[in-house]
This record gives C-alpha cells, sequence and structure tokens, in this order.
C-alpha cells in the first residue's frame, strides 16, 4: 500500500514474508498465491507491498540469472504485488524448527554476509517499482555481543566499506539507488541507536542507515523522540522501519504464569528490564536475559519487555500487554514533521506460527485474514497521522 504525506513523500506499507518458509523460488511463488493476494483482496487495496525475505541461496540463483529476476517481477506485477524492501537479516532456514543464535550467522566479519547482502540489492534493483525513489534492505547489527573484540570490528568495518561500494556499483550499473539499514536488537553487538550511530559514524550514509525495528527499540527502553533525534544529530537516516510490538509485562512475577505460556523453542526473546535504560551494558545480567525462559528463572527486576513480536491489533490478554504506545509515538515522531522520516514501513510478525496455541492461525487462511488485520491496522495510524492512501495505477493485474 502507498500513503502519501503532507510534505509529498509517498510512503510504502507492506508486510514482511519472513512468516513463510518458502527458500527456492517456486515456493516463494506459490506464497504470493497463498498468502499476498488474499491479504490484497481483504484490504481492498489495488497494490499491495512485500517486505520479500529471500533465503542466501535463492538470492544468489535471481542475482545470476537476469531472466528469473524479470519473470519474478512478472508475476508481482500479475498480481498487483510490488517490492520495495527487502529482509536481509536472516540468511536461511527462518522457520526451521529451532533458530535462536543461528539467525546472526553468518555474521558481518564474513565474506558471505556481503555477499548475499549484495546479491539482494543487485536483485531489488530490478524488482523496483519504475516510479519507486529507492530500495532498502534490511540487516543485522554486526552479530551477536559474544565473542566480539577488536580484530571481529576491524572486519566488519572492511566489509561494511566494501558494501558501500558494492551498493554504489550497482547504482552506476542500473541507475537505482538501494539502501542497507543495520537493525538494532537486543543482545547484538548494535543494542541501541546511540551504538548504531557509533558504529555509522564516518560511513557512507547515502546508502548505510538504520532500519528501526520498533519492538527493538521498545526493548531496549528508548524513548522514540530521543532516539530518532539522536539519529538525526549524527546525520544518519532511517532508510526502513519494522512497524512491531514486543510483549510487556508491568508485573513479571503476577504475570509469570501468563509468561511461561509464550515460552516457545524456535526464536529468541531477549528480555529487558526497564534498568537497561542508557546503559553502558544493555546485556548486563542486572536486568537483561538472553531468552524469556531464562528471564523467568531470575531475579530480574521489572517491569519487563521481551523481544516477541506479537500482532498489532491483536495484543496479549492481561496481565501482560504490549509496546503499542512506543509504536504510536515513534510513527508520531517520524511522520508528524515537515517530511517524511522514512518512507519504507514493514509490518514484520514472524511470530505467528509460535504464539501460544489459543492464538495461533491453524490454516493459511487465517494466516492471511491476520496479516491484512495487522496491515490495516498498521494503515490506519498513519491515516490518523494525517497520511492518505493513495491509488496507485497496476499494469497487467490479472488475478
Amino acid at each position: 500500500m502507498r500513503l502519501r504525506h503532507a510534505g509529498g513523500d509517498t510512503v510504502h506499507l507492506g508486510y514482511c514474508t519472513n512468516v513463510h518458509p518458502a527458500e527456492e523460488f517456486a515456493g516463494i511463488l506459490a506464497q504470493l498465491d497463498t498468502y499476498a493476494l488474499p491479504v490484497r483482496t481483504a484490504l481492498g487495496a489495488d497494490l499491495l507491498g512485500l517486505g520479500l525475505w529471500l533465503a542466501a541461496p535463492v538470492a544468489a540463483e535471481l542475482a545470476a540469472d537476469p531472466a528469473l529476476r524479470r519473470r519474478l517481477r512478472a508475476e508481482l506485477d500479475a498480481r498487483g504485488l510490488e517490492v520495495v524492501t527487502l529482509n536481509g537479516f536472516p540468511y536461511a532456514a527462518f522457520q526451521a524448527p529451532v533458530v535462536k543464535h543461528d539467525v546472526y550467522r553468518p555474521d558481518w566479519t564474513t565474506e558471505q554476509r556481503l555477499a548475499y547482502t549484495l546479491d539482494l540489492a543487485r536483485v531489488l534493483a530490478d524488482l523496483l517499482p519504475d516510479d519507486a525513489a529507492r530500495g532498502s534492505i534490511s540487516t543485522l547489527p554486526l552479530a551477536w555481543r559474544q565473542p566480539w573484540d577488536a580484530d571481529r570490528a576491524d572486519a566488519a568495518r572492511r566489509r561494511l566499506d566494501q558494501l558501500a561500494a558494492g551498493l554504489a556499483a550497482v547504482q552506476r550499473d542500473t541507475g537505482r539507488q538501494v539502501r542497507v539499514g543495520f537493525e538494532p536488537e537486543p543482545g547484538c553487538v548494535v543494542e541501541s541507536t546511540g551504538q548504531a550511530a557509533a558504529l555509522l559514524s564516518g560511513m557512507d550514509t547515502e546508502r548505510l542507515g538504520v532500519c528501526l525495528d520498533l519492538a527493538h527499540l521498545a526493548c531496549a527502553w528508548e524513548e522514540p523522540a530521543a532516539a530518532l533525534a539522536r539519529l538525526r544529530d549524527a546525520g544518519i537516516p532511517v532508510v526502513k522501519v519494522q512497524v512491531s510490538a514486543a510483549v510487556e509485562a508491568a508485573d513479571p512475577a503476577g504475570g509469570a504464569d501468563a509468561l511461561r505460556r509464550w515460552v516457545e523453542p524456535r526464536f529468541l526473546h531477549q528480555t529487558r528490564g526497564a534498568g537497561c535504560a542508557g546503559a553502558a551494558d544493555p546485556a548486563d545480567p542486572a536486568y537483561a536475559a538472553d531468552d524469556l525462559d531464562a528471564a523467568l528463572d531470575s531475579a530480574l527486576p521489572g517491569p519487563w519487555r521481551v523481544h516477541y513480536h506479537v500482532p498489532l491489533h491483536a495484543p496479549p490478554e492481561e496481565p501482560l500487554g504490549s509496546t503499542l504506545p512506543v509504536l504510536r509515538a515513534a510513527l508520531a515522531e517520524l511522520y508528524s514533521r515537515p517530511a517524511a522520516g522514512c518512507d519504507h514501513l514493514d509490518v514484520e510478525t514472524y511470530t505467528w506460527g509460535v504464539l501460544p496455541a489459543a492464538r495461533r492461525p491453524g490454516t493459511d487462511v487465517e494466516l492471511a485474514a491476520g496479516i491484512a488485520a495487522e496491515l490495516a491496522f498498521a494503515r490506519d495510524e498513519l491515516v490518523d497521522l494525517g497520511l492518505t492512501p493513495e491509488r496507485a495505477v497496476t499494469v497487467g493485474v490479472s488475478r
């Protein structure tokens, strides 16, 4: 979906397909019909945005084959779908039975991570709508925080220089700008916007910036206005926003039984107490745990925020809640200014398949309906901030 900001900018809103397990070309095409088309129909949208997740093998296949890229673009166009952003954080197997720390591998010290991201940039340059200003790719915030030392930091810095040079080459070859946003996340080398600003200081900020995940922002207990001002003052662009909300427990002891229903084996659910805000080490065990089960077995003081993406329109039942107030404050800060603070928005609830059983969709139809409800929620929040839906001209829509 597209919305028009009062300042004249087009803001693209879509959903991230890392919620789907397909990792080969045929499966990616199948998920367009199984999920994306029903979502577009439910929303009554003439154009639906997708934040495609392409696992590394299919990204390499597409990058090496211009005809295959043209086919993917044609398949998207035929269904009234557009892609301005890719999720380049998970490398592969993101919906495996157990993911946990594997999602951070390979990290930004490696050639594999660089090659994957540049493959995505080459693919995205050919998928971008003709009238899109630019493309974006989200990626991990360098690595998990352990092990990390000066040698690994130097290696990562060299990879980022190579990344910027590679993105410049893509722009020269295609005429399309693609930017990469590093996504601060609890437990990683870059957990906060302050750490992101330090990472990108002196880098090529025409091509490198931040992907701001609003659930992660909340779990770091960052105040949105201050966080965004910090990035603006440092000259760091927000190249992508992931519209997401996390679990919040005002009284973890009183809500322990409810929280245990959210413990699951696939993803990490880093848990942060309010004391982590502004701390020198946000992962200090005095107010942080690397997973929800560890937090429940600790003496971590509350309140807690848990890195567990919850459907925007359906927060947990009491005594738990969600970080929707942080989401709303961040969107207001981004879009209540003369110019839009970011033109790429992605609803990224990848956890539908591991929600507590009573809240988990049981069929593809139910999942598509849930995704549509989330997108409608996000669209309505933006409309309340003064953005207006755009009518898109879709050519060749046949389904």
